[in-house]
């Protein structure tokens, strides 16, 4: 057995699969970063998770955000992009960000995107239009993964980095449409029981549903042929998605290190397990039917490391 696989199995014989909770398939494929890269991974999407859960959390508890409150949930957008800025009051936590976004050369672009689809969210009740969920997905979920896709790219030399050479937003994004359009056939009944949906009022109109349809659903009533089209629906797009990431990947391979390669395959074979369990003409689309468990977890991340071929690095080219 080669170095590296022998340290990637000693990263995975280190890893606990039982207690990672948020985020856990970014965590677990950037557990396989150096050290420091990882950390700053953490930070980040503690620091993302915090804004989105600030809304999530009250729409789950009282359905939906009043236009008295929109004021006060928009100042705390601005108060949570403004942590990134130095002040006179600037405490630890938010000096290890800010030294963060530094050290590892973290564009904003991620950050501004995604307070702007937590605005959306502020302002809005679900989406008139497929493009408008896509629009919106730039932020929610492109953003969180260039972060990372960035983090993976980064060139190091004397414990400096520079940036990627290739377009991280590109390479992200497909990723990214691939995985959320997963997460949201995933956790759909347990979104719709926290006043959350993620299916655009077109296509719930193409199939004959309505957004108390799902609800129902979700609570239980019995699955119309109209809500399985609906899942074949996003299960066909996610498909495509699917095969452009492979693509992605294997272009953008010789740019990163091994292991950064092998975080990739991870994340990416992580949600291709669950993609795997969507069954739109048999499914009952349940947290327990599509959300694999630890263990499960564990083997499919086994079984990329053992299957994995990292490919000669490109040090000196960029993308075009």
């Amino acid at each position: 057995m080669n170095s590296f696989k022998e340290t990637s199995l000693q990263i995975f014989n280190s890893t606990d699969f039982h207690s990672i909770k948020d985020h856990p398939n970014i965590l677990i494929a950037a557990s396989f970063f150096e050290e420091d890269r990882y950390c700053a991974a953490k930070v980040f999407y503690k620091f993302m998770r915090a804004l989105d859960d600030m809304i999530d959390n009250h729409k789950a508890e009282y359905s939906q955000i009043t236009a008295s409150e929109r004021k006060d949930f928009l100042a705390g957008v601005d108060s949570w992009i403004g942590r990134l800025n130095v002040t006179e009051d600037c405490g630890d936590r938010q000096e290890e960000l800010i030294a963060t976004v530094e050290r590892f050369r973290i564009p904003m672009w991620p950050l501004e995107t995604f307070a702007r689809s937590m605005v959306y969210d502020i302002n809005n009740d679900g989406f008139p239009t497929f493009e408008s969920f896509l629009d919106y997905a730039q932020g929610a979920s492109v953003s969180p993964a260039s972060v990372f896709v960035h983090l993976a790219g980064l060139r190091e030399e004397d414990g400096n980095y520079d940036e990627p050479l290739f377009n991280v937003r590109e390479a992200a994004t497909q990723c990214a449409i691939f995985s959320y359009l997963v997460h949201i056939v995933r956790d759909f009944r347990k979104d719709q029981l926290n006043n959350l949906n993620y299916f655009p009022d077109d296509l719930l109109k193409k199939y004959g549903l309505t957004r108390k349809d799902l609800y129902d659903i979700a609570r239980g009533a019995a699955i119309s042929d109209g809500f399985r089209s609906l899942i074949g629906e996003y299960h066909r797009i996610a498909g495509i998605y699917s095969n452009n990431t492979r693509e992605v990947i294997r272009n953008i391979k010789p740019f990163m290190g091994e292991r950064y390669q092998l975080s990739l395959e991870i994340i990416y074979d992580l949600y291709l397990m669950v993609y795997e369990k969507i069954d739109p003409l048999r499914g009952c689309f349940s947290t327990e039917e599509l959300n694999p468990g630890p263990d499960e977890t564990k083997q499919r991340v086994y079984d990329v490391i053992m299957n994995f071929t990292p490919v000669a690095v490109t040090r000196n080219m960029k993308t075009p």
